[in-house]
């Protein structure tokens, strides 16, 4: 509902210089979804020896994962007999720490120097207010970094995830005031974030060991970091023009203009920016008053505006222009790229035609984002053409085509092109993974769908060593007051090298402290083994059920919604004001109020546990009512408005299978909730019930149908 609080991350891929281009593109490419109101993500494996001698092996060389997994943790001997009893929290300590954090919301500084000595009397979050004001201190360019406290810190902290984090702020702060051997000089970090790597990157290349352009390209992202280490190696020639234009193209894909207009400066000259502003402000003038281009900037300014054509209202009669006037003088390679724009805006305006501009794309580099679309509108067009779905999952980065999406659908292509022993294969590597094209690459093996094995049970010293983890203990505190922000980066940091007994305690521990997003995101980290009584959670011991029940909803599929919308926090409130267990928006709580004649609501009660999940399973039945009992059609109006999947499936071409349909919608973030709630309504039914559920069934197949209109908020 609204949007979901809990979110997955988008995929990255690339290698050489379509791969920088690809990794960039994938961090950058939701700025169009906000320029456009839509957006998309990513997503085949290295193939098997009978497939490359079958001759159906993707044409690129598919590659490792994108990521090493991290090695296993070795097997642990018995859980420590020995738990160390917490140490008690003075009162006033723990009131300090609380005071420090109201200091540093409000920006009173001064009262937080104050408050420092008295917090460090809590064992358990003393050290939080001396880092809020060496950060403080770290952030301000005014002022000398004080490396000696930040060293005294680090011996205090050692371990700790505070202290990763002061790692990280004084690297940055070195950087930023030109002392790049302290910089190299810090311990490295284990994952280091994207300003921190720009920062080592520059401090590295201004210490004279130059930067490559490949690994500027991996790393970049538009921050202030990022952009000191742009400017400077472009200073200094380390990109060639060709890569800039290509770092400015990637930029612009995103509708983020003002991050567009910063790299154009880094780009071109101060004539050419005239010419840029102008164009930006007006393509279709600023073409009108154009001749044949001739200088290598003319080229590519003229490639920019015909782009910026594609996001016209009539992308039709623009190409018409564009094939006119311009196609004969510019670059073969340019005007695909354009070709690839229109494919793009098209795709996300759901256009039919959106296939046809991408097949005039050829083979042009572009972004994982816009390889992804290229293959969504594959999949959407009518007739469905399996050759061409295969064929722009070729175009990918070994990388891209490695992620089980594409396995998938390009499994779908092999088998539709007759090669059954092929595409069985390519089933087979993501068979066995428990998700949405796990269960659906499953079932095209013929498999009846079932849970993996329940590990046996867990010594409950496990669990007593969890409660007794600092790390954990201090999470737990932070989450106790409220400040979820601090308390999850602060619990994952804590995790770091458990093993899976250690992994399913600290599970455990979050389910005694009722956090239960911390149950299940903890559990999916095992490696050996699958505890489905942690990853798929049910708590509230049967009340979400019995109210599913009472108005003839599938509990399971009410259950899978919730794992997703809001991991079962009952307070949880995503960033546009949905809210609690069901992620309800106000408007949305009022409509179904009134429509159910609930006397005297107001909009405070959406977090109580009996309002919510009422007006909750009852909103969602009315909008699986709107939309014909489709399930999957719900879910996407759930998260997106009802409206929504009305007008996608109005402006389907031909009946779709439900999967397509779930591939193809449009924003990112329903496209990954659809395919999240209907994977976990799967294996939650089949936890309730003991018996196989089928993901394919519970997708169906989606016609096209006029009417867009619905009276649901």
């Amino acid at each position: 509902m609204g949007r979901s609080v809990i979110g997955y991350p988008g995929f990255f891929g690339g290698a050489g210089r379509a791969a920088s281009r690809s990794r960039r593109g994938s961090a950058l490419a939701w700025g169009l979804a906000v320029l456009l109101g839509l957006a998309g993500c990513a997503g085949a494996q290295a193939p098997t020896m009978a497939e490359q001698q079958a001759g159906e092996a993707p044409r690129v060389v598919l590659a490792a994962p994108a990521s090493t997994p991290e090695p296993a943790a070795p097997p642990s001997s018995a859980p420590p007999a020995v738990v160390p009893a917490p140490a008690a929290v003075p009162p006033a300590a723990r009131q300090a720490v609380m005071d420090a954090y109201d200091a540093v919301q409000k920006r009173r500084w001064a009262d937080l120097d104050r408050l420092v000595p008295i917090a460090a009397a809590d064992p358990v979050l003393g050290l939080y207010p001396r880092y809020w004001a060496l950060r403080n201190r770290l952030q301000d360019r005014a002022r000398p970094v004080p490396d000696t406290e930040v060293r005294q810190f680090l011996a205090d902290a050692a371990g700790t995830y505070l202290g990763e984090r002061i790692r990280a702020d004084w690297i940055l702060a070195a950087v930023r005031s030109g002392d790049y051997a302290q910089a190299l000089a810090v311990p490295a970090l284990a994952d280091p974030p994207v300003p921190v790597r720009c920062a080592l990157l520059l401090a590295r290349h201004q210490s004279g060991k130059r930067a490559r352009s490949s690994e500027v390209l991996d790393v970049f992202q538009p921050n202030a970091d990022c952009w000191d280490m742009l400017d400077q190696v472009a200073a200094d020639h380390v990109l060639s023009r060709k890569e800039l234009n290509g770092l400015l193209r990637d930029i612009l894909e995103t509708g983020k203009q003002g991050n567009a207009d910063r790299m154009a400066g880094v780009v071109f000259d101060d004539a050419a920016m005239v010419q840029y502003a102008a164009l930006m402000k007006n393509p279709r003038k600023w073409l009108e008053s154009r001749s044949q281009p001739r200088s290598t900037t003319d080229f590519e300014l003229v490639a920019i505006a015909l782009s910026r054509l594609a996001r016209e209202d009539d992308r039709a009669e623009a190409a018409r222009t564009i094939q006119e006037r311009w196609a004969g003088w510019l670059p073969k390679a340019d005007m695909q790229w354009v070709w690839g724009q229109f494919g793009l805006v098209a795709a996300l305006n759901v256009d039919p035609d959106a296939a046809r501009w991408y097949r005039q794309s050829g083979f042009v580099p572009m972004t994982d984002y816009n390889h992804a679309w290229e293959v969504r509108a594959e999949l959407r067009a009518a007739p469905l053409d399996w050759g061409r779905v295969a064929e722009a999952i070729r175009k990918m980065s070994a990388r891209q085509a490695d992620e089980p999406v594409w396995r998938y659908w390009y499994g779908r292509a092999l088998a539709a092109q007759g090669n059954a022993e092929a595409a069985r294969q390519y089933y087979e590597s993501i068979a066995a993974e428990q998700g949405f094209y796990g269960l659906l690459a499953a079932e095209e093996l013929g498999r009846t769908p079932a849970l993996p094995a329940q590990p046996g049970p867990l010594d409950p010293a496990w669990i007593a060593q969890a409660r007794a983890n600092p790390g954990l203990r201090s999470a737990v505190a932070l989450f106790d007051l409220g400040w979820r922000k601090e308390a999850v980066p602060a619990w994952n940091f804590a995790l770091r090298g458990m093993s899976d007994p250690q992994l399913r305690g600290a599970a455990e521990f979050a389910r005694e402290q009722h956090i239960y997003d911390r149950v299940v995101n903890t559990s999916l980290l095992t490696r050996n083994v699958a505890d489905f009584s942690q990853r798929f959670i049910a708590p509230f011991e049967g009340q979400v059920a019995a109210k599913a029940r009472l108005i003839d909803l599938d509990p399971a599929w009410v259950y899978g919604l919730i794992r997703q919308e809001s991991r079962f926090i009952t307070d949880a409130r995503s960033h546009v004001g949905a809210s609690g267990l069901m992620q309800l928006m106000p408007a949305t709580a009022r409509h179904v109020a009134r429509k159910l004649g609930m006397k005297g609501f107001k909009p405070s009660q959406v977090n109580d546990f009996d309002t919510n999940t009422i007006l909750g399973t009852n909103y969602l039945n009315m909008v699986l009512q709107d939309l014909d009992g489709s399930e999957l059609l719900a879910t996407a109006g759930y998260n997106a408005g009802p409206g929504r999947p009305k007008r996608w499936r109005a402006q389907l071409p031909a009946p779709v299978e439900g999967a397509i349909f779930a591939e193809t919608i449009p924003f990112t973030e329903t496209r990954l909730y659809v395919k999240n709630v209907l994977s976990n309504a799967v294996y939650y039914a089949m936890l309730f019930s003991g018996r196989p559920d089928s993901l394919k069934a519970r997708l169906g197949m989606v016609n096209p149908m006029d009417g867009t209109r619905t009276a649901r908020p």
